[in-house]
């Protein structure tokens, strides 16, 4: 009892220096190596376990805002009740203000000296004022308490890494998959941390689980163990795979790394052994997607699987496709893209659909040459954007004589 009385006072008193959780993970510990070793990056802050209030809706907020009022009443009501003091610290927690969430959990613990529940929300919101080391005192607590808390491991795993102490994060890390063992996140933070410990196979393996299981951070280290070799075999083709995956769910590293792959197949100032490798890649790419559908036939090796599943009415995976072929560098699957551009797809894309637009804006500024012949036919004959016949001739830059030639006497015509 005297410990956790102890306990109780520090954490409740407690004036460290706010300690930045996000600083401490672009830092190294002593112990270990360098963060260039964790697959060019080090580990970044953990999504969960922060306040919303900047990231959610306007609705979002009216809710919390209007539940912070029932809490209140639910408080006033039974004020020597510990679970409503939670509940409402949890709801303060919801709109970001964590002095009076903190407040709110000092005046549970004073109630009930043995709320697990309490003492994670008291952890939880410490990380949000990055306060590490308290946050860990609050998280352990937790864990004395109620040792099946998934969370309190999760989030002690983080603010263990973010003290330097790697190996506590990672025995913390895999307690979460213990008690959960689907849980993407974990595994994923497990594996950067395992990187830095350079267990590069163990790593690749809980960062597959991760890929898998939906992360997109996951997905674009995964496709960067791929190109690399770091723990896993090298393959650039697999590489292109996971880096559209992370790109379909909005990671922009993974772009860039699919952007200096085409760079790399498409510049003749590449060596030509690391050019041909990345035209290989990108072909045997397109090759595998095949098997994601079996049962579409495929006539010929240069056939595009996107035109293939609109042919078989499956124009939603057929347009999606063709983005995915026409990304890895392919003429068949950019071209019926142009026809789309121009004639809409009643059942997939409208007429002069802006993301054609994008996707060929993207793949033409890494030098694929059906892009820039299809953007300065657009903008030379105004198809969905105004005339500029000035920008037309810029795309084809770089383009030989008879190739320019071709493009502004169909323009012209």
């Amino acid at each position: 009892m005297r410990r956790r009385l102890m306990l109780l006072t520090f954490v409740c008193v407690s004036t460290a220096t706010p300690f930045s959780i996000h600083a401490s993970f672009a830092q190294t510990p002593d112990e270990q190596v360098a963060p260039s070793s964790l697959i060019e990056s080090p580990v970044p802050t953990p999504r969960i376990d922060e306040p919303v209030p900047v990231e959610s809706t306007k609705l979002d907020r009216e809710d919390a805002v209007f539940m912070l009022g029932e809490l209140r009443r639910a408080v006033l009501a039974s004020p020597n009740s510990a679970d409503e003091r939670l509940k409402l610290a949890q709801g303060l927690y919801r709109i970001g203000d964590l002095d009076a969430a903190l407040d709110e959990c000092r005046a549970a613990l004073k109630l009930d000296s043995h709320n697990a529940g309490v003492y994670l929300q008291l952890g939880i919101t410490l990380m949000a004022k990055q306060d590490g080391h308290a946050a860990a005192i609050a998280l352990m607590e937790a864990i004395l308490l109620n040792p099946e808390l998934t969370q309190a491991h999760y989030s002690l795993g983080s603010v263990q890494y973010s003290l330097g102490n790697l190996t506590a994060a990672i025995q913390s890390y895999r307690r979460a998959l213990d008690l959960q063992p689907i849980f993407p996140d974990a595994c994923y933070r497990l594996a950067l941390v395992l990187k830095l410990t350079n267990r590069h196979r163990e790593a690749a393996q809980f960062m597959e689980t991760a890929a898998t299981g939906g992360v997109p951070q996951a997905q674009y280290f995964l496709g960067n163990a791929y190109r690399n070799g770091q723990g896993v075999e090298k393959n650039l083709a697999l590489a292109i795979r996971w880096w559209n995956r992370a790109v379909e769910f909005g990671q922009p590293r993974a772009a860039e790394s699919l952007s200096q792959l085409r760079r790399q197949a498409l510049s003749p100032d590449q060596p030509e052994r690391r050019r041909i490798d990345a035209i290989e890649a990108f072909k045997q790419y397109r090759a595998e997607l095949w098997a994601d559908y079996p049962t579409v036939r495929r006539n010929h090796s240069s056939e595009s699987l996107g035109i293939a599943l609109l042919k078989d009415s499956q124009d939603t995976h057929g347009v999606a496709v063709l983005f995915a072929e026409t990304f890895a560098l392919s003429e068949t699957a950019h071209d019926e893209l142009a026809r789309i551009y121009e004639t809409g797809l009643d059942t997939g894309l409208a007429q002069f659909d802006p993301r054609i637009l994008r996707c060929f804006a993207t793949t033409a500024a890494d030098g694929f040459i059906p892009s820039k012949k299809s953007l300065a036919r657009i903008y030379g004959n105004g198809l969905g954007v105004t005339p500029d016949l000035q920008k037309a001739k810029a795309m084809l830059k770089g383009l030989s004589k008879q190739e320019i030639k071709d493009v502004m006497d169909e323009i012209e015509r």
